[in-house]
């Protein structure tokens, strides 16, 4: 039985027959319809979300599955002080696969140790967001047309945001990748994230001013600044409108420019960029289906 609690628990060469296998399910649907008939997928939300969650359920359901579970931490008994573990042990009974997000970070981890069933880390606090990462992997592999030899700019929280994190963790893997941290020094990349690129002798530079860098990207991958994480609503409101890309910034990008956004979005992308062929958010989006569904296939073992 196999857990995925990050990106890194998978090999290059096993993303590309995931993503392989994405492809094939985005191109024939109907062969997948019920290739997860008789599973149940369980749902552990402990924290609010809107495009993981449904995004999981319509990938189950999209495999001819069923899903059951909760939203919110309120609604389950760990309102009445129930443990991960136990929670964990209890779902096994029920179902056959559970994708569990988590305000703490190793939740996760801890609930995969004590499982009888494939657990799938759907976030933890700050630390990693893998099916996110899968996302973004595979949106650029399918726009870009590869994951090797590109500029990315990483903007706005890179500090808290868990998606920026697993990225970078995963395209380290991957040969000319270059990355421009575009952040307030409030919000910079942890030390930790710079430390491993310069001991991997990996391309990086960190700036303020999203301006100076946009012609050097080959992708944009904006992040909001997360209320959620902050200690005081001061700094959240003196950092909430740092980066906001529109339409004018847009002219000065590449005419092949990705924009890339995990959403929610705030108000750091002007919805006047929405139009321009370059945002690729929303294609995004609908390629973390395809990803979920062949991730809940592989970790259930399922061959069409």
């Amino acid at each position: 039985m196999r857990h995925l609690m990050s990106p890194l628990d998978f090999t290059t060469e096993e993303l590309d027959k995931l993503f392989d296998l994405a492809d094939e399910i985005e191109k024939n649907p109907e062969k997948y319809a019920h290739a997860c008939e008789d599973k149940i997928l369980a749902t552990c939300f402990y924290e609010p979300s809107t495009r993981t969650r449904l995004s999981f359920e319509s990938a189950m359901i999209r495999l001819g599955g069923r899903v059951i579970g909760f939203s919110d931490a309120g609604s389950s008994s760990a309102a009445k002080g129930e443990s991960v573990s136990d929670t964990i042990r209890i779902i096994s009974c029920y179902a056959d696969i559970c994708a569990m997000r988590h305000p703490k970070e190793g939740a996760p981890m801890v609930a995969a140790e004590k499982s009888g069933i494939p657990v799938i880390n759907a976030g933890d606090g700050g630390h990693q967001h893998p099916t996110q990462t899968l996302t973004d992997l595979l949106t650029i592999r399918s726009l870009h047309g590869s994951l090797h030899n590109f500029t990315i700019g990483l903007c706005g929280d890179l500090k808290f945001g868990r998606t920026v994190h697993s990225l970078i963790n995963a395209l380290v893997r991957y040969e000319g990748i270059r990355f421009i941290f575009i952040s307030p020094e409030e919000l910079r990349v942890p030390d930790y994230i710079t430390d491993m690129l310069r001991e991997k002798g990996i391309s990086y530079e960190e700036v303020i001013r999203l301006d100076d860098v946009m012609p050097q990207l080959n992708m944009l991958y904006m992040t909001r600044v997360q209320k959620e994480r902050f200690f005081n609503e001061e700094d959240y409101v003196r950092l909430k409108d740092f980066y906001i890309l529109d339409s004018s910034k847009m002219k000065l990008a590449r005419n092949d420019m990705l924009v890339l956004h995990p959403l929610p979005r705030v108000n750091e992308i002007s919805v006047d960029v929405d139009d321009d062929p370059r945002a690729a958010y929303f294609r995004q989006a609908q390629y973390g289906v395809y990803v979920r569904m062949a991730l809940i296939l592989t970790l259930l073992e399922i061959n069409v």
